[in-house]
């Protein structure tokens, strides 16, 4: 579905992102692991267009996209969800979602049904200042304003990001969920443990570089996922 060639992205003199090539094929979850400044938002905002590449190719659903605008990717089923959440603090819960949808001309009333099956606490939230939001419900708004855009892959940054382990677990199984209702998934985490064990296949980002791929059961077992982003133990509990 979505295809990585040679991908290198540079900030003036400062290369973030060197030939990276990888896959995320359709109907799967597909996790990027690596460190703070390993690339990987770099990575992402250069899919979907926020970033140029220097060099390389990025072709989704068979057709180069790496020349558009970032509204054109959206256009094409291709929605970033940001590491930062970058809500509207100042709209309420309802009118966020609808800025997700801005681009659609059609009903989503049904959207919203998944959506509020999916996060609950959203719609018993819909009037409220989204500022006035807790960090896990924040993280919901966001996740949940990108699914607005209706997307055929959803992109996620860091979404456990300041959580707390019980909520990483709560976020996880949404994230199966939204999968398993027929989005593809590419995630981005350093909650490496809850990543692995909900997703099909996993890259490690280093310094910009891919330096191990694998079926992410494969990378669960891996002494250098274990001993790098493990801590040298299974980190989350399931």
């Amino acid at each position: 579905m979505l295809e990585i060639r040679n991908v290198t992205v540079t900030y003036g003199p400062v290369i973030a992102v060197k030939n990276v090539s990888l896959r995320v094929d359709k109907g799967s979850i597909t996790v990027i692991l690596g460190a703070n400044g390993s690339g990987k938002s770099s990575l992402l905002q250069a899919i979907v267009g926020l970033n140029r590449i220097a060099s390389g190719q990025i072709i989704f659903e068979g057709e180069r996209i790496d020349k558009l605008q970032a509204h054109e990717v959206v256009k094409r089923g291709l929605v970033l969800c940001p590491d930062s959440r970058m809500i509207f603090h100042r709209m309420s819960v309802f009118e966020n979602l609808q800025a997700g949808a801005y681009l659609r001309k059609d009903d989503f009333s049904s959207d919203l049904e998944f959506i509020f099956k999916l996060f609950p606490r959203l719609k018993e939230r819909l009037k409220q200042k989204a500022g006035t939001l807790s960090g896990g419900e924040r993280q919901m708004l966001a996740i949940a304003r990108a699914l607005m855009a209706k997307p055929k892959l959803l992109m996620l940054d860091e979404p456990s990001t300041g959580l707390a382990p019980n909520l990483v677990t709560e976020i996880m199984k949404v994230i199966k969920q939204i999968n398993e209702a027929g989005v593809t998934i590419l995630l981005v985490e350093q909650s490496a443990y809850a990543a692995l064990k909900i997703s099909n296949y996993g890259y490690v980002l280093q310094t910009g570089r891919i330096v191990l791929e694998g079926p992410s059961e494969r990378l669960l077992k891996d002494s250098f996922v274990i001993e790098s982003y493990l801590g040298g133990k299974m980190g989350v509990s399931e």
